[in-house]
């Protein structure tokens, strides 16, 4: 984008320059994951997490019928440390590793290269389109994706409906200021009534467009969306913008280019959305009711059993940040998408 030419942004765009612009975007840039970055994601705190996926993944493929060849598709990969886990864990289970095509959808090219550096020796395909991946059943897994995408946001006041925008006319003193939009067209063009019984709207329509393309791969080719992020499951929509920085808040319009912007996902609209596509199901829980169903606990109690105290605490105390109430247990989301005839519910 040139931002010469273009002061004057609504929100969706400003957040896709500030995230993703080839030289000053902050993902193109910066590796912003763990102590040292802005922010610590699941598979990054304990390998647990990806082992439990791991063991949710096998078992959704026997529900498929065991297919002789399947893609394991990971939809914006981090630092690669989830894929590292799960290929690790998949190894033990011969017959399903050998089965498995291993891809990853990654948008900055400098977290590519932190992938390939951490899963070298593992054969890994890195891809853009989705017309890519075949005509082979799916498991797409999405962890923390869809909160990284940009969003849009519209407000009804008096009955007329207004989108926000981005001045950057002074790039020290940008400010929001909103636009009278017709959102009939908008309405149109995604193919969905997004404004119904609203008065705020935020939605992705980057992200949409994910959910439509990955549901009609799952109807054609068979497989599933397993996606996990923070959110919640309200009909009524709210503002959840927010920027991050050194694992603190920070203001959307300070520092553009060196701080996170994300947003918390409406499962509600998602839900709906699918839906509407038809011949889909949906299964949703809470990160926690996951993992435990899933044994973490269990296998928490197992490995510790023989470790000194510092080290058991330790498996402890992160294994409470992934499911504990007040942590990420019951912030975080799993949905998960599949064929309607799909019966399978493990974790669920």
């Amino acid at each position: 984008m040139n931002l010469k030419k273009k002061f004057r942004l609504p929100l969706d765009e400003f957040i896709n320059f500030s995230l993703y612009h080839k030289k000053f975007g902050y993902y193109m840039k910066k590796n912003p994951f763990g102590k040292k970055g802005d922010f610590i994601t699941a598979p990054n705190i304990s390998r647990l997490f990806s082992e439990s996926l791991a063991i949710w993944i096998i078992s959704f493929w026997q529900s498929l019928g065991s297919p002789k060849k399947l893609n394991i598709i990971e939809l914006g990969a981090g630092n690669g440390e989830m894929m590292k886990i799960l290929i690790e864990s998949f190894k033990k289970f011969p017959s399903f590793n050998n089965a498995c095509n291993f891809v990853i959808h990654e948008k900055s090219p400098m977290l590519r290269k932190i992938q390939k550096k951490k899963l070298i020796g593992n054969k890994i395909f890195w891809f853009s389109k989705f017309e890519n991946l075949g005509k082979l059943p799916c498991i797409f897994l999405a962890n923390e994706f869809f909160d990284s995408l940009a969003i849009k946001h519209f407000r009804k006041i008096n009955n007329v409906w207004y989108e926000k925008f981005v001045n950057l006319d002074n790039r020290k003193k940008p400010f929001f200021f909103k636009k009278k939009v017709d959102l009939r067209k908008i309405e149109h063009q995604i193919k969905f009534k997004i404004s119904h019984n609203q008065n705020f709207i935020e939605y992705s329509q980057e992200g949409l467009g994910y959910l439509r393309e990955i549901s009609r791969i799952i109807k054609k080719n068979t497989g599933g969306l397993l996606l996990i992020d923070y959110g919640y499951n309200q009909k009524k929509m709210k503002n959840t913008l927010k920027a991050i920085s050194n694992h603190k808040f920070d203001n959307i319009l300070s520092n553009i280019g060196n701080i996170d912007i994300t947003h918390n996902i409406n499962f509600e609209l998602f839900k709906k959305f699918t839906k509407q596509m038809g011949g889909l199901k949906i299964n949703f829980t809470t990160q926690r009711e996951f993992l435990l169903n899933m044994g973490i606990k269990y296998r928490a109690e197992i490995i510790s059993q023989n470790l000194n105290f510092l080290k058991k605490a330790d498996i402890h105390y992160r294994l409470e940040k992934l499911i504990g109430k007040n942590q990420m247990g019951l912030v975080f989301k799993v949905m998960l998408i599949k064929n309607i005839n799909n019966k399978f519910k493990l974790g669920f």
